[in-house]
């Protein structure tokens, strides 16, 4: 259960990323992710945190 949401976390902020900044990265696949471009880390970190304390 842990590792899906955590998996829904991921790929949900990465895919958001992309959508914001369309010419700088691109996601592709849900269970295998190809990524091309720039994450910001830190957005994805505290998606990856709240997560894991229950967060939305």
């Amino acid at each position: 259960m842990l590792e899906e949401k955590l998996k829904e976390a991921i790929i949900g902020e990465l895919k958001r990323q992309a959508a914001d900044r369309p010419q700088s990265l691109k996601v592709d696949g849900s269970d295998e992710l190809i990524v091309h471009g720039k994450i910001d880390l830190d957005d994805l970190v505290m998606v990856i945190a709240g997560s894991v304390a229950g967060g939305p």
